[in-house]
């Protein structure tokens, strides 16, 4: 395996005033709810509202006919109209259709998030005028295929995507705004490590940085795309539903209406549970009212688990990044879910200090990604201040070859997780028979040496290498990531001046015609 210069080096950006330019906005897209954050005259972010007159709209969506009602009416619809009602759909990026089957149709889980960034553009537009740009956040350990899958979803919803940023990194771009670092570049401050929790509605990511004045360094990242305060409810959703089977004979279940209605009083007895040591959750069912207590206590232990899984991430994103938990500065909560009580003693007690809760855990993010924009749209006005961030890979990324010695397919790989971000790696391949006219490369991200335990991310199909080459002539093989995590391939062959054609066929992708064909139907049924 050869692997070329890293090529990295710091992007810099200069922050400048967004009134003077056009304007761009932040957007956490998140999973069970949303924010949009723009940057003020002052280059201070803030959060904009929804046509509700909210701070954050709900991820999830209600087709109602023809029209597709988003937000909050599609909160309400659940305990009405669950089998019309897709919620979570980010959870199912990645995979070619939404886990549920609505009104007899099946949506890709990019056109639902597509809908969820029309109903937020829309309501952006209505406060600030016409937009065309935003920055989008996804989780730090999205895939190369979710980005994709996201920054598809922005181009059907007919935003211009400047960028996707890792929540975490946003947040901590948000922090250091709030802390007044932003413009200290060349100033002799010691760095400052920071620990970013981010425990959202169904993805958690942990991130280690390093700030020194205006560098922002990751120095590792790890999380879990299947593990946030959605599976905290559901702890609760089945006590409930054991409950009811014990005292009636009745599965909720089974009941799609019901268990709708069930798990947003099971949602909102969560959120009581963090500033009250007991709630009830209360129903009425087959003409029976139902009362059903639930201490914090007893949702602590059924959910310690959960819990554990993200400080065992924590230890092991420490450990790649070459540090103890006493030589952090910081640890930073953000996502609505770090206000559980369970989750402060914890972090608390691994840490040694007290967590730090200064930004909004809701509106962080946004707030971050807001910044990202401003940066970049303001990246050719002089005499602003410098602001340098530097992002790491969550994933492996190589290429599925064969062990000569034992024939067997193997995934050899090219660039290892949390490598500094941009970087460029090569490797060399070789012809396996003469006059061989193309090849193909299947890229796969993961740790594993077993393809089979790895996503695959695409493959790249090397077409009309030129003739009479002799068996195993070398094809370079280069990947450039880049820092928002998406992909560039190239190939070389040795020996020929230019660089091939190609095309990566991406799993689960839609097609341009296809987006397209989908941009047009959101905009008609977007409410």
């Amino acid at each position: 395996m050869d692997v070329a210069e890293t090529g990295c080096h710091w992007f810099v950006c200069v922050l400048g005033m967004m009134c003077a330019m056009e304007s761009a906005v932040g957007i956490d897209l998140g999973t069970t709810y949303s924010a949009v954050a723009i940057l003020d005259q002052n280059n201070d972010p803030r959060t904009l509202l929804n046509s509700a007159g909210e701070p954050l709209t709900p991820s999830m969506m209600c087709f109602e006919g023809p029209r597709v009602v988003v937000g909050r009416g599609a909160a309400k619809a659940i305990s009405t109209q669950y089998e019309n009602v897709a919620d979570c759909p980010k959870r199912d990026l990645g995979e070619r259709v939404f886990r549920k089957v609505i009104n007899g149709r099946q949506y890709p889980p990019e056109v639902l998030q597509a809908w969820i960034l029309r109903k937020l553009w829309r309501d952006a537009q209505r406060q600030i005028g016409p937009l065309t740009k935003a920055v989008i956040t996804v989780p730090a350990y999205f895939d190369e295929v979710r980005r994709k899958a996201t920054m598809d979803a922005g181009w059907m919803a007919g935003i211009d995507v400047l960028d996707i940023i890792n929540e975490p990194t946003a947040a901590a771009l948000a922090f250091g705004i709030q802390q007044g670092r932003l413009f200290e570049i060349g100033q002799t401050n010691v760095p400052r490590r920071i620990l970013v929790y981010d425990l959202g509605g169904g993805t958690f990511d942990v991130t280690v940085m390093e700030i020194d004045g205006g560098q922002y360094r990751t120095l590792a990242t790890d999380g879990d795309m299947r593990l946030g305060g959605w599976d905290w409810d559901q702890r609760i959703v089945a006590l409930v539903a054991d409950e009811l089977v014990r005292r009636i004979g009745f599965d909720p279940f089974e009941d799609q209406q019901f268990s709708g209605n069930l798990w947003l009083k099971c949602e909102q007895a969560k959120r009581e549970l963090s500033i009250k040591a007991r709630t009830a959750i209360s129903f009425d069912l087959k003409g029976k009212s139902f009362h059903i207590e639930l201490s914090r206590e007893e949702f602590e232990t059924r959910t310690r688990d959960l819990l554990d899984r993200t400080m065992f991430t924590v230890e092991q994103t420490l450990q790649e990044a070459g540090l103890e938990m006493d030589q952090l500065d910081v640890v930073l909560m953000v996502g609505g879910s770090t206000r559980m009580p369970s989750v402060v003693r914890r972090l608390r007690s691994i840490s040694g200090k007290e967590p730090t809760r200064s930004l909004s855990p809701d509106e962080a993010v946004a707030h971050g990604a807001a910044i990202r924009a401003g940066m970049i749209l303001s990246s050719h006005v002089p005499g602003q201040g410098s602001l340098n961030v530097k992002n790491v890979n969550s994933h492996s990324l190589g290429v599925v070859g064969m062990d000569p010695d034992n024939k067997q397919h193997r995934n050899g790989i090219v660039i290892p997780r949390n490598t500094s971000l941009p970087v460029v790696a090569k490797r060399t391949f070789f012809t396996s028979k003469p006059n061989q006219r193309s090849i193909k490369v299947s890229i796969v991200e993961g740790e594993s040496a077993n393809p089979a335990d790895c996503s695959l991310l695409g493959k790249c199909s090397i077409e009309s290498i030129p003739r009479d080459l002799p068996v195993r002539t070398p094809i370079e093989v280069s990947f450039r990531y880049e820092e928002n995590g998406r992909l560039k391939v190239s190939v070389q062959v040795k020996g020929v001046d230019s660089r091939l054609t190609h095309q990566l066929h991406r799993e689960n992708t839609l097609t341009q015609e296809q987006m397209e064909g989908w941009r047009d139907f959101i905009d008609q049924s977007c409410e």
